[in-house]
């Protein structure tokens, strides 16, 4: 059912150095512990780390929209899967009895996120990254919380209505993603010459798209829409294609911590069980979101309904 092209990372750094960076400004620490030396040895439990720090730090992203991006402050996180980690953070707190416990944002991208999380810089990242067998070899995965399929988005009028009609053309996709390795592989079995450029951030690939850089956009289908429901003139583009592959998002954390990936897995199945996510799904994809008040109108899928009523932790399956 599911293919895949998954994308490994891997870095073994110590929690202290992460913790430390993590005044920094939110792209200068990424660069900086994405970068950062190894150091072997570091046990120390997730929940005994934030417990002795009195902090939790959240990994974001700045345009994973609507599910962890910047809207109006620049400050603060927004979106669907960040509502869902805050779920997280009052858990963390009721199993330490922290109620005063802070909370730290850093921003991550597609290339340092999973880097990020192993070293110890960040505690918890839930945004748009998919659970497959490579990267859960790297991490651990929550249960799932979002399915999508990748698709591709282009203007009305380009002619182009799937994967085919892209031979001798440009595409752009983010760089770091599961996108960016299928298209790879899908140009070189197929010989299509298409010319594949990578931005570093969706924002940034939409850009490439608007301004004529590329001739379509591949990625997951939600973040389309949602780059589409930004858009100057929305009307313009569109989604088209067979979705390529079939993936579900999961938070990480640090492989191996099965204390902390269990009050992890028991924050988002309650919210689940208690019918919640319902209401915060349609805040974010059938509601006017910030910064524009546009409606995503993404009604939910059966297969996201699905994954809902019978949470797994599974990575997603290659063909």
């Amino acid at each position: 059912m599911f293919q895949l092209r998954p994308l490994s990372f891997g870095l073994a750094m110590v929690a202290a150095v992460g913790l430390s960076a993590c005044n920094k400004p939110a792209e200068q620490t990424a660069a900086t512990d994405a970068a950062a030396p190894a150091a072997a040895g570091s046990t120390q439990g997730t929940l005994d780390k934030i417990k002795q720090s009195g902090t939790m730090v959240l990994a974001h992203r700045d345009s994973s929209i609507p599910f962890s991006y910047i809207a109006d402050n620049p400050n603060q996180p927004v979106g669907y899967a960040h509502d869902l980690q805050l779920k997280v953070v009052e858990a963390v707190k009721q199993k330490l009895q922290m109620p005063d416990l802070k909370v730290r944002y850093n921003l991550v991208t597609s290339q340092t996120r999973i880097p990020l999380v192993q070293n110890g810089t960040v505690d918890l990242e839930c945004g748009s990254t998919t659970n497959n067998e490579e990267r859960a070899q790297q991490v651990d995965f929550s249960v799932g919380f979002f399915e999508i399929g990748t698709r591709l988005l282009t203007a009305t009028d380009s002619g182009i209505n799937g994967f085919d009609d892209l031979a001798g053309k440009t595409l752009v996709t983010t760089a770091g993603t599961t996108s960016e390795r299928y298209i790879r592989q899908f140009n070189d079995d197929n010989k299509l010459n298409i010319n594949i450029i990578s931005a570093k951030d969706h924002g940034e690939s939409f850009l490439m798209l608007e301004n004529g850089r590329a001739q379509a956009f591949m990625m997951d289908d939600v973040l389309l829409a949602g780059e589409k429901a930004k858009a100057k003139d929305p009307a313009k583009w569109h989604i088209v294609g067979e979705p390529q592959s079939f993936e579900i998002y999961g938070c990480m954390m640090r492989k191996g911590d099965a204390e902390f990936k269990a009050v992890v897995d028991d924050a988002l199945k309650a919210v689940y069980a208690s019918g919640e996510i319902n209401s915060i799904y349609d805040k974010w994809f059938t509601q006017p979101i910030p910064p524009k008040n546009v409606n995503m109108q993404f009604a939910m899928s059966d297969n996201l309904k699905a994954l809902l009523a019978t949470p797994t932790d599974q990575p997603t399956q290659a063909k």
